[in-house]
């Protein structure tokens, strides 16, 4: 990037922040709404520009606001660290220690070697290991752990071109992406949208671990199918079923042995923090109740997924290993490479909101958003979903659900239908973008490997662009209605 591009990006939010400014008190606005709009404009700007890392363009409310009098240093410091965070720490440190003692590897390179190693078996294997890491592990992780295998299994194929490589690659990271929509945990938009929507519609039921599994793990199954049979159909429809060599990934489960004292005791604690999840808040689907757990505490309400999720934690720390004496489950050490700028994201996201509604700007919006009630929800919804996957196509998928769930708020308002049918598949579209390098860090890292063409991941991506806009579209009138009661 050359000095004169990279200067244009950093003035471009402040100036077009001061313009939003300038035209709003122009309208005869007040001041802190316009203020507040003029930070929220600045912030988007540079989050889709890159002009500085997303992670600290974040820190803006904090260092603004309080300079333009929208809110105190102590009002927003608070929304810098909400509760869900300790979900995502907690979860973070789970995720470490399966990948510190290999158990997702083993479970990973065991789904491979039993599904056979012709093209559609390979393909699959690699996509279902895939789908189901990342429901609980970081995608990128996912693909990073996995991306070695694939490479290698791909050298030892014969006349191994970009072309015959493409599906593997394509499959890998677009399974990872759909896999993490499964889970509450499984990526940053999840969670981040969950905070939300029980911070600001207290009024109704609020999204829980269990209630966001039953609605997004039968999503994800369906699409994740679905994606397999359009590359299948895209890449193998001509070829034969001719047997490829996975002799790599044989030797590589071999040489893991047999499984350790501390592989059983992390995917015990694993098994249990997941139904602890689940079943720790009361569910209802249909006529059909179950109460949660948690209610047979003393002080039930105190005890969120987050507390699980640290409970977890404390106990990877607590536990001692067999194979390695004088250490535990997990080290400190291993906790280093925790994302901490997806915190920071969170937190500016959570400010950006608070700022917008205590300034009046939420009304505001909700006001000029009335001609959307002149629409069929339906319709609304498929939009709005297009429009959030192709935006994630040139913007970090977190940045891009915090900037857009404040105007989701207002616009949900003016429909007469559950906010829910209109934020939930918003968040799940911010992960279904798959037509770019840079829509994700799964088809970044995919990218990256000099295998793989830019038209490749085109020309498949597009399809499942508009199939997860349909998918979901369908999916929130039919199953979000059993589980959420729209």
């Amino acid at each position: 990037m050359s000095r004169v591009t990279h200067l244009l990006k950093l003035l471009s939010g402040p100036l077009s922040g001061i313009l939003v400014w300038w035209l709003l008190i122009s309208a005869g606005e007040e001041s802190v709404l316009a203020k507040t709009a003029g930070v929220a404009v600045w912030m988007a700007v540079w989050w889709i520009t890159e002009a500085i890392p997303i992670y600290f363009t974040a820190f803006l409310p904090a260092i603004f606001f309080p300079f333009l009098g929208i809110m105190s240093m102590k009002e927003i410091a608070p929304a810098y660290l909400p509760q869900i965070i300790f979900l995502f720490i907690g979860g973070f440190i789970l995720a470490f220690a399966l990948e510190r003692w290999n158990l997702h590897k083993r479970i990973a390179l065991k789904i491979i070697v039993s599904l056979g190693d012709s093209p559609s078996r390979l393909l699959l294997g690699f996509m279902l290991s895939s789908y189901l890491l990342s429901m609980w592990i970081l995608n990128t992780a996912t693909v990073m752990m996995l991306l070695p295998a694939l490479l290698a299994v791909l050298d030892q194929m014969k006349n191994t071109s970009n072309k015959k490589a493409a599906p593997y690659l394509l499959g890998l990271a677009f399974a990872s992406s759909i896999g993490g929509t499964a889970s509450l945990i499984g990526t940053a938009p999840n969670l981040y949208f969950a905070d939300f929507f029980n911070e600001n519609f207290t009024q109704y039921p609020p999204i829980t671990f269990a209630n966001w599994f039953m609605f997004g793990f039968p999503v994800s199954l369906v699409f994740f199918v679905l994606a397999f049979w359009v590359i299948r159909f895209i890449y193998f429809r001509k070829e034969s079923e001719a047997s490829i060599n996975i002799d790599h990934c044989r030797e590589q489960y071999k040489s893991l042995g047999r499984i350790t004292y501390e592989e059983k005791m992390v995917g015990v604690l694993f098994v249990l923090t997941v139904l602890l999840w689940f079943f720790s808040k009361d569910i209802a689907i249909g006529d059909f109740k179950m109460s949660g757990w948690t209610n047979l505490l003393p002080e039930g309400a105190f005890v969120k997924e987050s507390t699980i999720a640290m409970l977890t934690a404390f106990l990877l720390f607590v536990l001692p290993s067999k194979n390695e004496k004088g250490n535990a489950l997990i080290a400190w050490k291993d906790v280093r490479k925790m994302p901490i700028g997806v915190i920071f994201l969170f937190g500016g996201g959570f400010a950006l909101a608070k700022g917008i509604g205590d300034s009046g700007l939420s009304d505001w919006l909700a006001g000029h958003l009335e001609i959307v009630s002149q629409f069929p929800g339906w319709l609304v919804i498929i939009c709005l979903c297009l429009f959030m996957t192709f935006f994630t196509e040139i913007t970090s998928n977190t940045a891009s659900i915090v900037l857009i769930l404040p105007v989701l708020m207002a616009m949900s308002t003016q429909i007469d239908a559950h906010p829910l049918m209109i934020m939930l598949p918003v968040t799940f579209s911010a992960s279904f973008a798959f037509m770019l390098p840079v829509a994700t860090p799964p088809n970044t890292l995919v990218f990256g490997s000099d295998r793989l063409e830019i038209r490749e991941m085109v020309r498949t991506g597009i399809w499942l662009n508009f199939i997860g806009a349909v998918l979901i579209l369908g999916a929130v009138f039919t199953l979000g209605k059993l589980v959420y009661g729209f």
